[in-house]
């Protein structure tokens, strides 16, 4: 009788960057409640908002399986402090199994001719050079240990076209890119590497991508009836769970996008002026 291959172990350490709220918040979440006594769970969150993550660890710990729940309060597109944090982390933590690199933010929607570049340089600070400070903080003891797994949270807006989204559309096409490419790179060495692609998905992102106005941000996700037309960050943090600890070590999902059943593909647009 053949054996089935085994599940992927609960990872022992995993890390989540942008845990304040939405993605990164739930993803924390999951994890910690679907720790087990044999399989417990240790948990390291960043974000920018020290009182938040200090309310998110304290949240973390009241699950029975949760060794660990450690606030991180950086930026994670300061180089020096995200190095630094990461290297500083207590012993006990310091080998990362799961990196999730949720950290990431749209600002404005003005075509590109219009476009502010100070927001413009947020993004590609916190979209692109941050994922890659905390990959190339975490990634090289993964490769030591032959075992890990990356999660690159990018976007359906990195593989379509957004009207008024130009650059944050290019930092997400650079992280579902690079993804593959860390792929190519990481192929024998036991590290996984999955980039998670959402559509819609209700969290803060409109709020700051609409810079406080609720009202506009708001309407990205009403309906006048039927079901949601935007997943939730719950919905996304299953996904990342089930590609990284309910999949046989062998299997990689490479690129998985989602989107809420009511968003589609907008048709061509055309001038006709």
């Amino acid at each position: 009788m053949l054996r089935a291959t085994p599940v992927a172990l609960r990872s022992a350490c995993v890390l989540v960057t942008g845990a304040t709220a939405g993605i990164g918040k739930a993803t924390a979440t999951m994890y910690a409640k679907s720790a087990t006594k044999d399989e417990p769970v240790s948990l390291i969150v960043t974000g920018r908002r020290a009182n938040l993550l200090d309310e998110l660890c304290a949240d973390l710990k009241s699950f029975p399986h949760v060794k660990h729940a450690v606030p991180l309060a950086v930026d994670v597109s300061d180089k020096e402090k995200m190095f630094a944090a990461i290297e500083g982390l207590p012993e006990e933590v310091k080998n990362i199994d799961v990196l999730v690199n949720n950290a990431g933010l749209a600002l404005g929607t003005a075509p590109i001719h219009e476009g502010n570049m100070d927001d413009w340089e947020m993004m590609v600070d916190v979209n692109c050079k941050g994922l890659l400070y905390a990959t190339k903080a975490v990634l090289p003891g993964m490769v030591e240990r032959g075992d890990g797994h990356i999660i690159n949270i990018g976007s359906v807006a990195g593989n379509y076209n957004l009207p008024g989204g130009n650059v944050y559309c290019a930092t997400k096409a650079f992280v579902n890119h690079l993804s593959t490419s860390m792929r190519a790179d990481l192929i024998g060495k036991g590290v996984r590497v999955t980039s998670i692609e959402p559509g819609n998905t209700e969290t803060e992102f409109s709020i700051v991508r609409f810079k406080g106005n609720a009202e506009a941000a708001k309407k990205v996700y009403e309906a006048s009836s039927g079901p949601r037309v935007a997943c939730t960050g719950e919905d996304i943090a299953k996904i990342i769970y089930f590609a990284t600890d309910e999949l046989p070590k062998h299997v990689n999902i490479n690129n998985l996008e989602v989107m809420p059943e009511r968003q589609g593909f907008g048709p061509f647009a055309f001038n006709r002026e």
